[in-house]
């Protein structure tokens, strides 16, 4: 049935989900606030998709029979708040391609931290088993663009628990929770619980049909499982305890127990190293299993991986001092990740937009590690006083090449700088990708 939908926002998930919308027969307008890059105009023109930007015609979303909103649209939006008090019905851009996707299997994946790194290993993995998947979401690729253009039988998605706010019957066949830290507060009123039932969100849908894969050592997840009622078939991985469905690891050997089929390895094999990698490969490697694909293709799979770029990725070796670009890190849980994995005297590019952070939480790990702080941000005044004490050296520049001479300059040999910012890029940057690729480009140039 064909009906009047508004598309609020033109990036990657609106403008996938204006061409999904108009395929399927729908009346479609998008109209976005800022301004739209050239090459989503072009498509939407292509699309015969009629579209506005740099304000919004109230009158015409507000006769809307449903709104597709864009993840990164807070509720607090005086046109969102419009929406609403008119009672038009408001989803996100997963819902409308969930609506879609015919009778294909979906695998979704969301948590704090190392979700993209579990979402890419996991389509490595269903690669490595020659199955016909695709890999969208938050990691790039729009759900909706996927189906309108290219639909597959898998699809692996990455999700934000922006885009699980304005969900409705969304419901994965496997889900993965891989952990809760404070993040995105101020999109949440600043209650850690609302955040909580966003990301808890993911299984509202799910029954007795589908899996549940979640992080039994998280205390946030643990401290709210209780209190749910929970309708599908729970896979915990732990690296504290023996589980007897899902996976633990045990020493050096990871231990995956699902259905009938056993898979064992030693993490030593693992492509990703650190501890916060072998979570991410353990639910990986069970959500593989759910999905029937065989112990030695996930062993073949987990072995070859190569991380994502912006992910702890290594750059160069400049004179015995060794480069990490980690810009992926947009909070404070995932710096510490970082940090947790150096084994070598740091220097520590942190800064940017920050989300309330709560910096006590890598001091011990800054005081124990990091050598000197490189801030590279518009306001370093809340690093500066996290952290004055704890580190000799605490340097302010206001570009990534400055960043780059300057943590050089601090660094000795056998030293690594690891920009791990720990918050996020819109002060200076384009985005994450733009400040890792400018990152990298300054470490090419030294």
């Amino acid at each position: 049935m064909s009906s009047k939908i508004i598309i609020l926002g033109g990036g990657e998930s609106g403008v996938g989900a204006a061409v999904l919308a108009k395929h399927k027969g729908h009346s479609v307008f998008l109209s976005d606030g800022g301004k739209l890059k050239e090459i989503y105009k072009a498509e939407l023109r292509a699309n015969a998709i009629e579209f506005e930007e740099g304000g919004h015609s109230v009158d015409r979303i507000l006769a809307a029979d449903e709104v597709v909103k864009s993840p990164g649209i807070p509720e607090k939006n005086d046109m969102v708040k419009a929406i609403r008090a008119k009672g038009i019905p408001v989803i996100s851009e997963i819902e409308l391609a969930y609506r879609y996707k015919g009778n294909s299997t979906i695998v979704a994946i969301t948590g704090s931290n190392g979700k993209s790194t579990t979402t890419a290993l996991l389509y490595h993995i269903c690669k490595t088993a020659e199955l016909d998947c695709a890999m969208v979401g938050n990691i790039g690729y729009s759900f909706a663009r996927q189906v309108a253009e290219d639909p597959k039988p898998l699809y692996i998605i990455e999700v934000s628990s922006f885009q699980l706010d304005d969900i409705i019957t969304f419901r994965p066949n496997v889900s993965i929770l891989l952990n809760i830290t404070e993040d995105h507060l101020d999109r949440y009123n600043y209650v850690f619980d609302n955040y909580i039932n966003s990301k808890f969100s993911i299984i509202k849908n799910q029954t007795m049909e589908d899996y549940f894969i979640y992080c039994l050592d998280d205390e946030t997840i643990m401290q709210k499982f209780p209190l749910l009622t929970i309708h599908t078939n729970p896979l915990p991985f732990s690296m504290k305890q023996e589980v007897k469905k899902g996976g633990y690891i045990k020493g050096d050997q990871m231990m995956l127990r699902i259905q009938e089929e056993r898979v064992s390895m030693s993490i030593y094999d693992f492509a990703l190293k650190g501890k916060h990698n072998n979570y991410n490969t353990m639910a990986a490697g069970i959500a593989a299993s759910t999905i029937g694909i065989r112990k030695e293709k996930i062993r073949d799979a987990v072995k070859n991986f190569h991380s994502l770029e912006h992910r702890m990725e290594f750059i160069a070796m400049v004179r015995g001092v060794e480069f990490i670009n980690d810009s992926k890190a947009t909070n404070v849980n995932s710096t510490w990740y970082a940090l947790e994995s150096m084994n070598k005297p740091t220097v520590l590019i942190l800064g940017g937009v920050d989300k309330g952070n709560d910096y006590s939480l890598i001091a011990d790990l800054v005081k124990e590690k990091v050598k000197a702080i490189v801030c590279m941000g518009t306001d370093n005044s809340k690093i500066i006083a996290a952290f004055k004490d704890l580190v000799p050296m605490i340097i302010e520049t206001d570009s990534a090449k400055k960043a780059v001479n300057a943590a050089f300059r601090a660094a000795a040999k056998d030293d690594v700088v690891l920009l791990s910012p720990a918050c996020a890029s819109f002060d200076l940057f384009k985005n994450y990708e733009d400040r890792g690729t400018q990152f990298k480009e300054a470490v090419k140039e030294l």
